[in-house]
């Protein structure tokens, strides 16, 4: 028996909570996969796992063991870094989950000097508008966009994104421009929609915060196409700066409300809990942190 690769199965089936699953990732049979884990128990002489048809939970012991070996494979794998080809370069597999649009729009473009700087590292991007399990899916660095509703999960602020309302010139020579949040009853507005469930606008205003339900003939729940509606005339959306960068700069849309700004959710690199980021995934958020904070549609 490896000690070393039975630990990384056995972290893995902890994290996943099944041996197949573990065993596709690597490649190999589930007997194969049970079988190491058997044997790390046979060495401990202690039992890790409580195994039933229908689910796998940590004994005592295995939590112990559990806490111990994610410490130490990921010193490790900082040790293997420090040392010979990766002493300057951070290599390996980098899996990333984002939103499309901010992906496309906003990550992509930074990927190639990234690339030039760390040539020995993959970035494999899982584009997703749901929170996925980072845990369970593999993942090593989460980006989310707004306040995190949970407090318990690490991470690391890198940028934030001011939203503005914008329309097309041909809509605003139709309809007017609104002079105040409380203009937009008598628009067609783009809404934003998340989990079935649609976003207010929010402006600050010099009383407070001023609250609007956006109505119109169109909603969607991806960044592109709320984008794509406002650039084919639908009607006006409040979205981030990010997403209409380039129409701003060349007057394809244009900025309303400004004396009435919206809100600025921050941006955050969310890392699954109980471990260490391995320097590859330190590496990439220090370089989309000092990206951003150049850019004034991220900061």
């Amino acid at each position: 028996m490896d000690r070393l690769d039975a630990m990384r199965l056995f972290v893995r089936v902890v994290e996943t909570g099944s041996f197949s699953a573990v065993a596709r990732e690597a490649n190999i049979g589930q007997p194969a996969v049970s079988k190491q884990i058997a044997a790390l128990e046979e060495h401990l002489r202690a039992q890790l796992l409580h195994r039933t048809s229908r689910n796998l939970s940590l004994t005592e012991a295995g939590q112990i063991y559990y806490e111990a070996a994610v410490r130490l494979l990921s010193d490790l794998d900082d040790a293997e870094q420090a040392v010979g080809r990766g002493q300057t370069q951070p290599s390996g597999l980098l899996r990333v989950t984002l939103s499309a649009g901010f992906g496309r729009l906003v990550v992509v473009p930074l990927l190639p000097s990234f690339h030039a700087r760390y040539p020995e590292i993959v970035a494999d991007l899982i584009v997703s508008d749901r929170y996925v399990d980072l845990v369970e899916d593999g993942i090593d660095v989460a980006i989310r966009l707004g306040e995190l509703e949970d407090s318990s999960v690490i991470a690391r602020r890198i940028g934030v994104s001011p939203r503005v309302t914008v329309a097309t010139p041909a809509y605003l020579e139709r309809t007017g421009a609104p002079a105040t949040p409380h203009d937009l009853d008598r628009h067609a507005c783009v809404a934003f929609t998340f989990q079935r469930r649609q976003r207010d606008w929010v402006f600050l205003g010099p009383d407070g915060p001023i609250k609007h339900a956006p109505k119109g003939p169109v909603r969607a729940n991806d960044a592109e196409n709320i984008r794509a509606a406002v650039l084919a005339g639908v009607g006006l959306a409040q979205a981030p700066r990010w997403l209409f960068a380039a129409e701003l700069i060349n007057g394809d849309v244009c900025e309303v409300l400004s004396d009435y700004p919206a809100e600025r959710p921050p941006i955050h690199a969310i890392f699954p809990p109980g471990r260490k980021p391995a320097s590859r995934v330190r590496v990439f958020i220090d370089h989309l942190a000092e990206a951003f904070a150049q850019n004034p549609c991220l900061n």
